[in-house]
C-alpha cells in the first residue's frame, strides 16, 4: 500500500475583491470524496443563488483522480479550467473552490475573466494555507462492553482519530493513515479474541 504523501488545503479559506464593478468571492475547503466536493459547491450555490456565476472545480484523490470544473455560464474556458489550472499549478489534492461572481456592468473580456478566476482561487489558497498529508481511510470497530476499554486503550496508544458512541454496544469510528490500517485491524482482532466486528470502511 503507498504511502505517498500529497499537499492540500490546511483548513478553510477566502478571498475577496472587486474589478470593473464585479465583485469576486472565493471559496476553498479540503474535501477528501467527490460527494463531499459536490456537497460544498452545492451549499455555496444554495447560499449566494443571488449571484450571476458560482464557478466549481476539484480535485480529489481517487482511483484515477477526480478532477473536474464547470465555467457555470461564463464564457467557455474564461473560469472553471483556469480555477483548476491553479489547484493543479500548486499540486493540491482532496480539495474544492467555487468563485462567486456578482456581475458589475463592464465585460471584463476571457483574458481578464482569465485573471480573475485565477486571482480568486490563488487567494483564497493563501487564506486556507497549504499542508502535506498522508492517504487515510476510515473503518468502524463495534465491540461488546466488556471489550470498549481494550480497544480505546489501542487506538489511544496509537494516536489514531477516532468517535466512539456507546449504545447496545460500543462503536468507534477510525480514522487511520492506509498504510498503518491492517497492523491495527490486526492489533484490535488479537486483543479482542476476534470478538470485534469491522468494517472495511466507512464514508468520509
Amino acid at each position: 500500500m503507498t504511502d505517498e504523501r500529497y499537499r492540500t488545503l490546511a483548513g478553510p479559506g477566502e478571498s475577496s475583491f472587486t474589478i470593473s464593478g464585479s465583485e469576486f468571492i472565493g471559496h476553498a475547503r479540503p474535501a477528501e470524496t467527490v460527494d463531499a466536493a459536490e456537497t460544498f459547491v452545492e451549499e455555496v450555490r444554495a447560499e449566494y443563488d443571488d449571484a450571476t456565476h458560482n464557478v466549481p472545480a476539484y480535485r480529489v484523490r481517487a482511483d484515477p483522480l477526480r478532477a473536474w470544473a464547470s465555467d457555470d455560464g461564463e464564457p467557455s474556458g474564461s473560469a472553471g479550467k483556469p480555477a483548476l489550472n491553479v489547484l493543479d499549478g500548486q499540486e493540491l489534492e482532496n480539495v474544492v473552490v467555487v468563485v462567486t461572481r456578482y456581475f458589475g456592468g463592464t465585460e471584463l473580456g476571457v483574458g481578464g475573466l482569465v485573471s480573475a478566476y485565477s486571482r480568486a482561487v490563488t487567494e483564497a489558497i493563501d487564506d486556507a494555507g497549504v499542508r502535506e498529508e498522508r492517504p487515510h481511510e476510515r473503518f468502524a470497530i463495534e465491540v461488546e462492553y466488556d471489550d470498549s476499554g481494550t480497544v480505546r486503550s489501542i487506538l489511544e496508544s496509537e494516536g489514531v482519530d477516532f468517535e466512539a458512541s456507546y449504545e447496545a454496544r460500543v462503536h468507534f469510528v477510525v480514522r487511520v493513515p492506509t498504510v498503518e490500517s491492517a497492523a491495527l485491524r490486526d492489533r484490535i482482532a488479537s486483543a479482542t479474541s476476534g470478538r470485534a466486528t469491522v468494517e472495511e470502511s466507512v464514508e468520509q
